[in-house]
């Protein structure tokens, strides 16, 4: 069988291995940039496009690497010494990038410089000892000093407990109980599986057909890690204890939901010692049914890393063979995962081209690109390509609405998400061809609540303009269909995501129901996708940017949810990105998009609160460490991502001539490399806060040009307004559309 890494070629979009020239790449010197003034700025915007633009695949997007910590590389290490493969060469070199990322006090982090995580620290020292490590190495040792003082082995999270018990470490009895009868329960159900989050849902149906089949691969006992028990494993508790790392319920209950599911963990595993399983055929077949349905026109289950290394262990549970095209196919996305790099082996978590696109392709926008360059056409040829046009997950409780959307990955089609399609939205905003928008108008209108019999909210484009004959017309209307047909579904669609309390999630509507934070599985801290300040914000980014006012119904009660959002020290969290510089960036950018005032004393406020936390370098930092003590807000390593979200959100409020600015672009144009690019070893993208960080590598590439190139164009915009920069107005930043 083939497993790991294959050496076939595969694009990488950073200065270690960049990808071929775009399209248009020899051309880029031709274009004009926006001037603020300063020679400097232009230099630099000039220097990142032409980065990002020879960085572009040969079909139209971009894709950056999306790293993750350790876990991902331990986790496929256990995945192939399940399949009998823990000393192959794939094994042994992810082993080895395990190893340079151990801190230099034993243990393994969730991030740079970030404390010892307990769960990636254990999964580090066993898959070094599997590939072969001498226990009694120093690296070890130290290791396994680390991880005993943090507490031991029996410390570690309820996935880990799977990967123990897959391995014969402890048994099934030991880990959380995940009965596939829950495959069973109607819509209706409190406890459906629609009620969690999507990420989760893709996991834990595989998990509960491995509660079915318990498979196990005994290990070899040198292969075991008894030594980090501060006990042993066989004493390791049936149920699992509270976890330090969810968040307290937002609303107080008279129930202690945590114990109340550990009884019924209990009960689920006596009822299944005296075989009382009625329903567990037909529940293992609606399982398995479920997850071979959303592998089609997928980069395996859910698209991302977790998922697809159960559903290998669930293909074989049900009877595919090693080498079997469904096996196979799913080892090959792990592969397209894999990034080979001298002695290492390291793995994404999942991959980024619509969202990396996207943006790209607004930063290249903002820096002078025109929309009729052969690079940003080929661009919104890709990103249309990738609407999805298929009723996913999503819809199964709200059958009614209508498919439309974006997803994150190269194929995804059930998991469009809420803030990819967003950013595709804006992107798609900026693509409309200019030379046929001087003749048209395109105006969008979202109606103000969902039809009582079609169940989503109507969108119409009304097109207004003139031309001399009517093959001109039709000329007209065939270029700049495409574009108007999908933002009208996707603006209709995001419309129709609404939550009830007006927010927005990311993949479901309405997906809250906190209690599932406390069921023994839910340590990952992210089992529902409820309404987040950044994100909502963004929705009134996009729909402003269509010309909605804050007088429109959906964004009345948008505001509303962000207003009673922002925290007392007046910036807000971010739930998508580290932490309070990236939520308090994209809430000032999303009230002023609607319309709100940049004066509204809360915006000052949210704007006060960014300069008070600029570093005397003119840049801005943060730490992941700030989800686990916000005392820590705006506090960190100074980074070219952070500092241009800052920048975007103090010039969203109208600050593009103040000293703040001012400083923030020194520093970016500072720290700037001479091909255009900046360093940024810092993760300042966020999976699951507290649990998961990301280091997106375009971050430090687009992010800084959209800021640079926004900023010289407001200034060059504010020249020819007669009033101060802050009172212009907001209509003449508007698109035309």
């Amino acid at each position: 069988m083939s497993s790991g890494w294959t050496g076939s070629s595969r694009f990488r979009y950073d200065d270690a291995h960049s990808g071929p020239p775009g399209p248009a790449a020899h051309r880029v010197a031709h274009w004009a940039t926006p001037d603020s003034g300063l020679p400097r700025v232009t230099a630099a915007i000039e220097r990142t496009r032409d980065w990002l633009l020879h960085r572009q695949s040969p079909e139209g997007y971009w894709v950056g690497e999306l790293e993750g910590d350790t876990i991902l590389e331990s986790e496929y290490i256990l995945l192939l010494a399940y399949l009998g493969l823990g000393q192959s060469e794939v094994a042994r070199l992810a082993a080895n990038y395990i190893v340079s990322q151990q801190l230099p006090a034993g243990g393994w982090a969730l991030f740079p410089n970030g404390p010892l995580e307990i769960s990636a620290s254990v999964k580090a020292y066993w898959t070094l000892k599997i590939t072969g490590h001498d226990p009694s190495a120093e690296y070890m040792v130290r290791a396994r000093g680390a991880i005993r003082a943090a507490g031991g082995a029996e410390k570690v999270n309820s996935f880990t407990r799977f990967y123990f018990a897959l391995l014969g470490i402890i048994s099934y009895e030991q880990c959380a109980a995940v009965p596939p009868e829950i495959m069973l329960l109607p819509k209706w159900c409190p406890f459906n599986i629609y009620e969690m989050s999507a990420w989760s849902r893709t996991i834990l149906v595989p998990l509960s057909l491995m509660w079915a089949f318990r498979p196990c691969r005994e290990l070899p006992r040198n292969h075991h890690i008894d030594e980090l028990f501060l006990t042993s494993p066989d004493r390791l508790p049936v149920t699992m204890a509270d976890s330090g790392v969810v968040d307290p319920l937002k609303k107080k209950s008279w129930v202690d939901w945590g114990k109340l599911f550990r009884r019924i963990d209990v009960w689920i595993k006596r009822f299944e010692k005296l075989g009382i399983k009625p329903l567990r055929k037909v529940a293992v077949a609606r399982g398995a049914r479920w997850i071979l349905d959303r592998l089609e026109e997928s980069d395996g289950l859910g698209a991302i890393f977790p998922p697809i290394i159960w559903t290998v262990v669930v293909l074989k549970c049900l009877g595919h063979a090693d080498d079997s095209p469904l096996v196979q196919s799913q080892l090959e996305e792990l592969e397209k995962l894999s990034i080979r790099e001298g002695d290492t082996v390291r793995l994404e978590p999942c991959r980024s081209p619509v969202w990396d696109t996207a943006i790209a392709t607004i930063a290249l926008r903002e820096a002078g690109v025109p929309a009729e360059s052969a690079a940003l056409q080929q661009s919104l040829r890709w990103l249309l390509s990738k609407e999805t046009r298929v009723l996913g997950d999503w819809a199964v409780r709200h059958g009614q609405t209508q498919p439309a959307g974006w997803y994150f990955e190269f194929r995804n089609q059930f998991y469009p998400d809420v803030d990819d399609t967003i950013m595709v939205l804006i992107a798609l905003s900026k693509m409309l061809p200019e030379d046929e928008l001087k003749r048209w108008q395109a105006e969008f209108v979202v109606g103000s609540a969902r039809g009582a019999t079609t169940g989503f909210s109507p969108v119409s484009a009304v097109l207004g303009g003139h031309a001399d004959s009517r093959q001109e017309v039709l000329a007209d209307m065939q270029s700049i269909a495409p574009v108007i047909g999908a933002v009208s579904r996707g603006m209709r669609w995001v419309a129709d995501m609404q939550n009830k309390d007006g927010g927005w999630g990311a993949f479901d509507r309405d997906n809250d129901r906190e209690i599932y934070t406390r069921v023994p599985f839910a340590d990952h801290n992210a089992m529902i996708d409820p309404s987040t300040a950044d994100l909502t914000a963004r929705v009134l980014e996009m729909f402003g940017g269509f010309g909605m006012t804050a007088k429109h119904p959906l964004a009345i009660r948008a505001l509303e949810f962000v207003w009673n959002y922002q925290e007392p020290d007046h910036c807000w969290f971010g739930r998508w990105g580290v932490n309070y510089l990236y939520g308090t960036w994209q809430v000032l950018v999303g009230l002023t998009a609607i319309g709100v005032p940049a004066a509204d004393p809360r915006v000052r406020r949210g704007v006060a609160w960014l300069k008070r936390v600029q570093q005397e370098c003119g840049g801005w930092g943060e730490t992941p460490a700030t989800y686990d003590d916000p005392t820590l807000r705006g506090q960190g390593t100074p980074t070219a991502s952070q500092t241009a979200w800052a920048l975007l959100g103090l010039c969203a409020a109208g600050e593009i001539h103040s000293p703040a600015v001012d400083s923030g672009i020194q520093f970016l144009l500072d720290t700037q490399n001479e091909d255009g690019s900046w360093d940024e070893p810092e993760f300042t993208g966020t999976g699951f806060p507290r649990v998961f960080y990301l280091r997106y590598h375009l971050y430090r590439i687009y992010f800084p040009l959209m800021a640079l190139g926004r900023i010289a164009r407001l200034r060059q915009e504010a020249n020819g307004c007669d009033e101060a920069p802050a009172d212009c107005d907001d209509d003449e930043r508007r698109p035309e559309f």
